[in-house]
């Protein structure tokens, strides 16, 4: 860990956007959201520095949330595999965790008995956005057999997180979530994921116990019955993904020793902020959809940047509209952040802009396309790009970089790096 910060060290922040990448949509006249909506100060700022295409962690390899925004808050690369999102949200949602835990994600679902399973009318419950707290309080503190003990949290709208706490778990087990586009699967049955492993099919009888006593519990609650009365979809059941154990990630900014805060209104980077033992900065309204307070969320991080040495700012909007299918809605939520963001923008310090990843709009999925990026410092270089945009930024003096790669171009702009040091190997490849 480095001793002393550099004298001539100067503040970062970098902004994610989240899902900000795109593919051309023939309703925006073949242009990305990105590259439709009105983004002076991006354009300005981009301007000013350099300019190319993060990959977040190999060419053409689609990551979830979890992965992209890892790697550039500084997670090493090598410990991607150990990052599992079930763990990640649990903390972010303040569950509390211990090796022996294993973790899932959840979605508040809409259920429907069939046979001796169930069928799936809505893998977000409607995007429920009230009542999934107190949903949560009826689950906590379920037991299952064998004495293991769950711990259940409400996340941001239908998500949820579950720990099982007890003893023979295994996080070698299968999804209960068909996946958008499958709901006609219903919801699956958890097995484990190679034959003859005692624990893990414990684990998997145990998921499927708490599938079935989670909707006996959900169907009756008040809540639900106020949903269904007011012509809403119930959620009346939980489905279940990512199962991991906690581990101790590695990490590049902790290992310098930067003082960072995160300001973010969505779980999963809430919990990778814990995990990694940043500042996480969170009030009500900043959520994880387009109706976060941009403003207040740019003014936090215009007061951390005064008290810390890295500040990363998410903003989840537009991964949230392109997951909708709504590319108009993705391009205004994006113009909205830019004359949010114009204060941040104009400050002499380093500024990264760039997503974790990139989410087509028009078929709701992530994709592998390179995200637009670009760094702006005092004595920066400066390239020919002149705005920010999928096609412009790909003539950028950057090039195709990783999101590791991206992270520590920015750390160099800040003067926090020292030369090559090849017992740091594990946190730069």
């Amino acid at each position: 860990m480095m001793e002393s910060k550099p004298a001539d060290a100067v503040t970062g922040i970098m902004i994610i956007l989240d899902g900000l990448g795109d593919r051309p949509v023939e309703a925006l006249d073949d242009l990305t959201p990105l590259e439709a909506a009105e983004t002076p100060h991006l354009d300005a700022a981009a301007a000013r520095g350099v300019a190319g295409m993060v990959r977040p962690l190999q060419p053409w390899v689609p990551v979830g949330t979890q992965v992209g925004t890892a790697l550039l808050m500084g997670l090493a690369p090598s410990d991607v595999p150990l990052l599992s999102r079930g763990p990640v949200e649990a903390a972010g949602a303040g569950l509390d965790l211990v090796p022996e835990d294993v973790a899932f994600r959840c979605n508040y679902a809409t259920l429907e008995p069939n046979g001796t399973g169930f069928g799936v009318t809505d893998r977000r419950a409607g995007r429920i956005d009230r009542g999934t707290h107190e949903l949560a309080e009826a689950i906590d503190g379920m037991e299952l057999f064998g004495g293991v003990q769950v711990g259940f949290r409400a996340s941001t709208q239908h998500r949820a997180v579950v720990r099982f706490r007890g003893a023979g778990l295994s996080p070698a087990v299968t999804d209960t979530d068909p996946g958008a586009g499958s709901e006609a699967r219903g919801v699956l049955a958890s097995r484990a994921l190679v034959g003859g492993d005692e624990d893990a099919e414990r684990t998997a009888s145990l998921v499927n116990e708490f599938v079935m006593k989670s909707h006996k519990i959900l169907s009756d609650h008040p809540v639900n019955i106020r949903r269904i009365g007011r012509g809403l979809a119930p959620a009346n059941g939980l489905l279940t993904r990512g199962a991991g154990a906690v581990t101790r990630l590695r990490n590049y900014v902790r290992h310098l020793g930067l003082k960072t805060a995160v300001i973010a209104g969505e779980g999963t980077v809430h919990g990778l902020s814990y995990l990694f033992g940043f500042t996480t900065v969170n009030r009500p309204e900043f959520t994880a959809t387009t109706d976060t307070d941009l403003e207040e969320k740019v003014g936090s991080a215009l007061v951390a940047i005064e008290n810390n040495d890295l500040v990363y700012l998410h903003i989840k909007g537009p991964d949230v509209a392109a997951h909708d299918l709504d590319a108009e809605g993705k391009r205004d939520f994006i113009s909205a952040v830019d004359a949010a963001l114009a204060p941040l923008l104009e400050r002499d310090i380093v500024v990264a802009v760039t997503g974790d990843h990139s989410t087509d709009s028009v078929t709701g999925r992530h994709t592998g396309d390179p995200v637009p990026a670009f760094i702006v410092a005092p004595r920066s270089r400066r390239d020919d790009v002149r705005c920010f945009g999928e096609q412009a930024c790909l003539s950028g003096a950057l090039g195709h970089l990783t999101a590791t790669s991206f992270m520590t171009a920015m750390l160099d702009h800040m003067h926090v790096l020292q030369n090559y040091r090849g017992y740091e190997d594990d946190f730069i490849r």
